[in-house]
């Protein structure tokens, strides 16, 4: 039986992660509601006609008839855009590690055997990609990142970090915590998340090393908690459909099946085939939200330990 729409679950918010946000990263969480507003919906680079006069989060939805998929969320002033503007740095994080706009939103979705799944999701209007052999790429507009949490009756038993286009899985009781709340280190521009603080290869997908060619950096910098501004939404699997746990949460905008971000700019250097601006991503609802496993993919490893507590004598052991 799905759980009902009017009760978030409280173990949901009990175990809800906290991020730890580099200390150097200037391009912190970022409302997603002041993404739609500073962009436009293009499609090869030409504005979309007949699209909402002002796009809001209640009417993204409405881009899906007028280009579906291919639809780019495209910053006014170009990703490439100098001096930087304002808003690509994000949110103001209190002391007590609130953001002053809705950065992340909570997505449950329960398999009716008692097996819940709590996503966590984290924006950022930038994504800063990282710098091999002096050249930076994979440079994007809008950034998605999660947590997942697979619940047992109510008792957490593994958690998901997403890291770009692969991520790890940690048995609950491995992972760094605060009280009950595991911890999440978000890399340095990339946001990509790890179970602790250093360094991170990601070359070898579903492997991180303390060093290698392609390399995440995380600190504990600021201490951000996402559940202090948020918004929660029931995820039904059988239709696809996402309900509030408050009639005030916008709801349209998970059905946006376009990008959150410009598209990649044409031309210009390339790393391996990477270019130094990418196009950016999708968003929640293409995240695997109904998963057999922990990981949205194969094979899916959940680790009794954070392997670093064997290579990096800094970090901690569970």
């Amino acid at each position: 039986m799905a759980l009902a729409a009017t009760s978030l679950p409280s173990y949901v918010l009990d175990y809800a992660p906290l991020v730890w946000l580099h200390s150097e990263d200037p391009y912190r969480p970022s409302g997603f509601a002041q993404q739609v507003e500073h962009t436009s919906p293009q499609v090869d680079w030409k504005v979309v006609e007949g699209a909402p006069s002002k796009l809001t989060l209640d009417n993204l939805d409405k881009l899906n008839d007028l280009g579906n998929t291919s639809v780019y969320l495209t910053s006014e002033e170009g990703i490439d855009a100098d001096p930087t503007p304002d808003w690509f740095y994000g949110a103001e994080i209190t002391e007590e590690g609130k953001t002053d706009d809705v950065a992340s939103s909570i997505i449950v979705n329960d398999h009716g055997d008692g097996t819940v799944d709590a996503f966590y999701f984290y924006f950022y209007a930038y994504n800063q990609g990282n710098t091999v052999v002096g050249m930076e790429f994979g440079n994007h507009m809008g950034d998605w990142e999660h947590n997942m949490i697979r619940f047992s009756n109510g008792e957490p038993q593994a958690i998901w970090y997403s890291q770009h286009a692969n991520g790890q899985a940690f048995k609950y009781k491995a992972t760094e915590k605060k009280g009950k709340r595991p911890i999440a280190y978000s890399g340095k521009g990339t946001h990509a998340l790890y179970s602790i603080a250093g360094n991170h290869d990601h070359a070898i997908p579903h492997l991180n090393l303390p060093f290698g060619f392609v390399v995440d950096t995380t600190d504990q910098g600021t201490l951000w908690d996402p559940i202090l501004s948020t918004y929660a939404y029931s995820y039904n699997a059988a239709d696809q459909s996402f309900t509030p746990y408050d009639d005030s949460y916008p709801v349209n905008w998970l059905n946006f099946n376009g990008q959150w971000g410009d598209d990649a700019l044409p031309g210009g250097p390339e790393l391996f085939g990477q270019k130094k601006y990418a196009g950016g991503p999708n968003g929640p609802k293409f995240k695997k939200l109904s998963r057999t496993k922990v990981c949205p993919d194969d094979p899916c490893v959940e680790l009794p330990f954070r392997v670093w507590s064997v290579i990096n004598s800094t970090s901690a052991t569970p």
